[in-house]
């Protein structure tokens, strides 16, 4: 399909639809709606203690929306242990406008000075929608994700949708949910508006992060 346009993607995410392609190099885009939904609750996001120490070492810088054409390009690049990607030229082009537009948003993570992993993802009234992260030092990845779940539960989000569902993200609480609940629960989020905006400090990254207080999606 070379008709896609940012346009046309935000209404397919407001009715759970969303482009990928098959590989890295195929020049088509295709539309997915997964039967069962990745989720991940933000109050029910935890992390491993060694992960929070990590955080709290201050050895990453984090940043937001600094990047984004890194971000996608490291998302986009094959690894050791990823051989393709399903990010193609026409996704990198449709969220790249949609950054422009302020709907697409990375977070960045930074390691001496150099890009070391980070995330970019969509922002539609209060559901984020997670594309894709990547990481090239330890926990550089980890690190943003719990940036982001920071920056979401301080902006009065209701939904992180990963799409899909990985082990990886099951360590930190993701789960899957039918299609008739998923909706239902994008149709709340998207009838509210969050704020994404940060970083945040430590103090604050903790704060959202680790109490207890409650938040807004079970």
């Amino acid at each position: 399909m070379t008709d896609i346009t940012p346009e046309l993607v935000l209404k397919a995410y407001a009715y759970g639809v969303f482009p990928m392609a098959k590989s890295r190099g195929d020049s088509d885009v295709f539309w997915v709606q997964p039967k069962l939904r990745g989720v991940l609750p933000l109050d029910a996001f935890h992390t491993s203690r060694s992960l929070r120490k990590r955080l709290r070492q201050g050895r990453f810088t984090v940043t937001i929306d600094q990047a984004f054409d890194e971000v996608m390009a490291g998302c986009a690049e094959a690894t050791d242990t990823r051989a393709d990607t399903w990010i193609n030229d026409h996704i990198i082009r449709l969220f790249t406008e949609l950054h422009k537009a302020r709907v697409a948003h990375s977070i960045e993570v930074w390691k001496d000075g150099m890009l070391a992993g980070g995330l970019y993802g969509l922002a539609m009234g209060a559901a984020f929608f997670g594309e894709s992260m990547f990481s090239r030092a330890t926990d550089a990845s980890k690190v943003a994700l719990c940036h982001l779940v920071g920056i979401l539960k301080q902006g009065g989000f209701l939904l992180l949708d990963t799409q899909f569902i990985t082990d990886h993200l099951r360590r930190f609480g993701a789960i899957e949910m039918s299609q008739q609940d998923y909706l239902a629960q994008l149709s709340t989020a998207l009838a509210s508006q969050g704020r994404f905006a940060g970083p945040l400090g430590q103090r604050d990254l903790e704060a959202a992060l680790f109490s207890q207080r409650r938040t807004q999606i079970s």
